[in-house]
């Protein structure tokens, strides 16, 4: 999928689809790797189920119009202050800028959320 959708040829956690504004009902879906998300899970030492909400919280604020690639921390802001209330572990946004040159990608994968289409 991030290869048909993002022009990557390499797996990824979480994509977010965006529906057209005429279908207001719904802001979008959600897809999601349980590979990867256990795979992260394990690495990081926290259950699947911790992974798939960190996942979720990510796609929805995606979902939502953040876009941490473009938006000066608004989402990253955000996403930790809701994982604070969550009271989840580190998000994406955090352990893609601590683990660029500290540890590999997970399983292939990729520990930063990636955006199935953009605005």
């Amino acid at each position: 999928m991030n290869r048909q959708y993002r022009n990557k040829d390499e797996a990824t956690d979480v994509l977010s689809f965006e529906l057209p504004s005429e279908r207001a009902k719904m802001a979008g879906d959600l897809a999601i790797s349980a590979e990867i998300a256990a795979a992260n899970a394990a690495e990081l030492g926290h259950s699947t189920e911790t992974e798939l909400k960190i996942l979720i919280l990510h796609g929805l604020l995606h979902l939502a119009g953040y876009d941490h690639e473009a938006d000066n921390g608004e989402m990253r802001a955000r996403e930790s202050e809701l994982r604070m209330q969550l009271k989840l572990p580190d998000g994406l946004i955090e352990r893609a800028h601590a683990t660029t040159t500290k540890r590999p990608k997970a399983n292939g994968g990729n520990l930063a959320s990636r955006k199935g289409r953009r605005r």
